[in-house]
Order: C-alpha cells, then structure tokens, then sequence
C-alpha cells in the first residue's frame, strides 16, 4: 500500500482519485442503458425475456420468470442448515434495530381550532435488485427487505439474474424467504430496473427500488429516478481507519483487505498519527494478500485505491476523515468514543478492535447498505423511513384563519399571485 505524508495537498490529490470512482463518471455507458430502458418500456416482457437470452444465456418466459414455491424449498436443501440458522438470527437482529426506527403519525391541536399533522405512511409495493454473477449477496437481501417489512410494506418483489439453467443462487432465495419476501423474478440488469420501474406483463412496477449492483443497474437507477424512487446510486465499496499506535497491525490490514476484495475500484484507507504502524500495516497486508482466495482482485484495488497517510496529529486525521466521508469508518484509538464525537461524515462507524467491519455487513443489525463516494456528508444507511411516506396535515377553524388571513393575502400578493389571496380573502368578505 502507498504511504504518503498527510498534507493539504495530498487530501486534494486522494479526494479527486476517490470521485473518479463515482457512477456519474461513466456517461459512456448511459446510451446503451437509455436504450434498454426505451426498449424495455415499449415491449415489455418480450424485451426483458431477449435480454435475459443475450446476457445470462437463459430462456426465460412468461411461464418460468418468476422463482416457484417448489424451487425455494429446493433452495433449502442446497443451504448448509447451520448457515440458515446464522441468516435468522442476523434477520432477527436486523429487524430489532430497525423497529427502533419507526415513527407515529402525529397530530397537533390549538383551543382556536388550527389541527396541524403528520401521517405516517409505508408505500405500497417495494422493488429490490439482488447481483448474481460472480458473487451473491444473501446479506444484501436481508438489509434491503427487513426495513420494508419493518416500514409496513405489504408487497415486496425482487429481481436477480439467473444462471444459464435458469437457476437462483440457492442462498440467495432463502434470504429471500427469511425477510419475507413475497415474489422473486429471473431478471437481471438494466432491464430488470427498468422492469420494476415501469412494470411489464410478467413484472409489476414498484413504488421503490433498492439494491446495489454493477454499473449498468446503478445508471438504470439514476435513469428511472422520479418515475420510481430509489435508495441511491451506490459506487464502489470503501473502509478508512483511523488508528494510532495502541492499535493492532494485523486487525488493521486484515480490515483494510475485507473491502479490497469486493472489486478493483473498492478502495481501503488508512490513516494514523504513527509512522511504526504504518510500515507494519502495509507488510500485513502484502503478505495476507498473498493468503487469500480473492488475492488479485484486492492487489489490483490495493494498488489503485489503496492509501496509508500518515498524519502529524489526530486531529488532522479527524478532519481529513470527515472530508473523506467514508462509508465505513473505524476507529482503532486508544479512546475511540472520542474521536467519535468528532466525526461528522461517515456511513457507518466501528468502534473499538472487536467491531470490525463485517460484524456490520452480516450480523449486528444496523443496515449494510451506505453511502459512498463521499455522499456520507449528505446520505444516511438505507432505514425505515426509506419506505414510508409523511403527509402533511391541515386544517384551521374560521376563527383561526380570521387571525391571519390578512398575512396570507399580502405574501400572496407579493408574489403576484393573485388567485391565491382571493382564494383566503372570499372566506371573509360581506355576503
């Protein structure tokens, strides 16, 4: 890994490398997104049927495209059980954590008759895009559906590529049907965005879509956002640790690689006050780079995103943390429930030498899905409040709008509105 000295200079230098990774930088490939979206929404079902033969070598049709009862409980043989038994108590966790979340709807009266309120509403039918391909993620399944079903959602589908006999990664069905999920169709992609986006024969269209995947869906997402919302247009995975020299070589590097591994463009940061762990981090993480299944995947995101800055105080580290806005922070300090005080901008934050990062993606509860890319400084995780809607609450008494009628008029006016202000001032003119 690059060691570099902290500097004005090189927080610049890093921030621009670390934004290139960011989907709205790949306009080369929003054409061929465009036109599987206009297909899409032209043919339907005849178009995403084509693309599911051109791009996972699979025939699917109106018959077979959605998963069957048949094939879940065949997908529970396939799963190690003692495996099934650690997604239930993360499923468990999830939603214990979420269910703190929720909130009431509310209402707010005065003795002169002016109700004001909120209504708490969940939508009413959630998306979720699950990848296939070289690796599947069961944890993401739980993460994007227990908060829906927490929220109140009554109907939630899901949408994953196939494989070329037309089968589902086995683990992630049963995810699905953990969470509670209630229809699973074989369609990956764009196409599949753009299916749950404006719906097809075969597929509904959705009032939401969540769930990470490659460039092509994050760019379907980003396409399809105000026919549908979304959670985020997610980029490339990415951890920064804070540390000093009370912290363990190994559990850094060892931390830093978990996010290496996820694709090339991950990236996986380090910064510390102590030039001693610094050195010894980077000799960690070359030799367990070495050990490990996904070794060059991580060398390649080592060697494009991979930084040790070494800062003079913790206190620049903690502002050069915070201008990051990682989606993954942690802190391995001698007290690092101060220096999280300190931090503003950050996805998540794992406190402490036992709270690696993938005690977050799996197990603990809070939700795994983030934002990336430095969006930290304005995004919060995927929640509850992702799927409900707030309506607002109004009404006043003759009395109560008598008092302020006149207030009403004259900000309407002012904005030469005219309408508006008769519309208050008829309620009170001599009949």
């Amino acid at each position: 890994m690059k060691i570099i000295k902290l500097t004005s200079e090189s927080k610049t230098d890093l921030l621009n490398t670390l934004l290139k990774r960011s989907p709205n930088n790949y306009g080369q490939f929003e054409a061929i997104v465009a036109d599987i979206i206009a297909n899409v929404r032209e043919r339907r079902d005849e178009a995403i049927f084509e693309y599911t033969e051109k791009f996972d070598q699979c025939h699917i049709d109106a018959s077979t495209v959605r998963v069957t009862k048949a094939e879940i409980e065949e997908a529970y043989k396939q799963v190690d059980p003692a495996l099934i038994e650690v997604m239930k108590k993360a499923a468990d966790n999830i939603k214990s954590f979420h269910e703190k979340q929720l909130h009431n709807s509310w209402i707010d009266t005065k003795e002169d008759g002016t109700i004001l309120g909120q209504k708490v509403t969940p939508i009413g039918l959630s998306g979720v895009y699950v990848p296939g391909g070289t690796a599947a993620y069961p944890s993401s399944v739980l993460m994007n559906v227990i908060p829906a079903k927490v929220a109140g959602v009554e109907r939630i589908i899901m949408t994953t590529p196939p494989d070329k006999k037309g089968k589902i990664y086995a683990g992630t069905l049963v995810a699905a049907d953990i969470a509670g999920v209630n229809e699973v169709y074989k369609i990956g992609g764009a196409q599949a965005i753009a299916a749950m986006a404006f719906g097809t024969q075969s597929i509904p269209k959705v009032d939401k879509i969540t769930g990470p995947g490659n460039i092509y869906v994050a760019l379907a997402k980003k396409a399809c956002f105000g026919y549908v919302s979304i959670d985020s247009i997610a980029g490339p995975s990415e951890i920064l640790v804070l540390a000093d020299e009370t912290a363990n070589p190994l559990y850094v590097a060892s931390d830093l690689l978990s996010q290496a591994e996820h694709d090339e463009m991950a990236s996986a940061i380090l910064i510390t006050t102590s030039e001693g762990l610094a050195k010894e981090v980077s000799l960690q993480a070359e030799r367990l780079t070495k050990e490990l299944s996904r070794s060059e995947i991580i060398q390649k995101s080592l060697n494009n995103y991979g930084y040790i800055l070494i800062a003079d105080t913790m206190e620049e580290a903690v502002e050069a943390a915070n201008e990051i806005a990682s989606e993954h922070l942690e802190i391995l300090t001698a007290n690092p429930y101060e220096i999280m005080t300190k931090i503003k901008n950050a996805g998540a934050i794992f406190l402490g030498e036992y709270s690696s990062e993938p005690l977050g993606d799996y197990y603990a509860g809070p939700n795994h899905i983030l934002p990336t890319n430095g969006t930290a400084k304005f995004f919060s995780p995927l929640n509850v409040d992702d799927f409900m809607k707030k309506t607002s609450i109004i009404s006043y008494s003759r009395e109560a709008l008598f008092k302020v009628h006149r207030d009403i008029e004259l900000f309407a006016k002012s904005e030469g509105l005219t309408a508006h202000a008769n519309s208050i001032k008829v309620r009170f003119e001599e009949s």
